[in-house]
């Protein structure tokens, strides 16, 4: 019986894909990084702009999730928010979560 918008497959298919996800997400960002440092600048202000950003970044959920059951739905928002994964990533799950995340972003 579903819960809160998902079932039990769901939340054990989330916990499943979760890492995945953010591995795929950290080695974007570590690219971005790169991108960063190899500009042409000051050494100073490509660190001082790569210590803001990376302080902005490890707050998000493609960083750092809270694994709560009943935050799911809003890390899976959070994620497609971030760009992180986009829709067509949550294909396996239930069509009722689907239903509620896409509400979620289409507002």
């Amino acid at each position: 019986m579903p819960e809160r918008g998902f079932t039990e497959k769901d939340w054990k298919l989330f916990r499943n894909k979760i890492s995945d996800w953010q591995e795929a997400y950290m080695d974007k960002l570590n690219k971005e990084y790169i991108e960063l440092l190899s500009e042409d600048a000051n050494p100073s202000d490509k660190f001082w702009r790569l210590e803001k950003r990376i302080k902005e970044d490890r707050r998000q959920t493609g960083v750092c999730a809270d694994m709560r059951r009943s935050q799911m739905i809003y890390n899976i928002i959070s994620l497609i928010s971030e760009g992180a994964i986009d829709f067509e990533d949550l294909e396996e799950f239930g069509a009722e979560l689907k239903e509620v995340v896409r509400f979620y972003i289409e507002r």
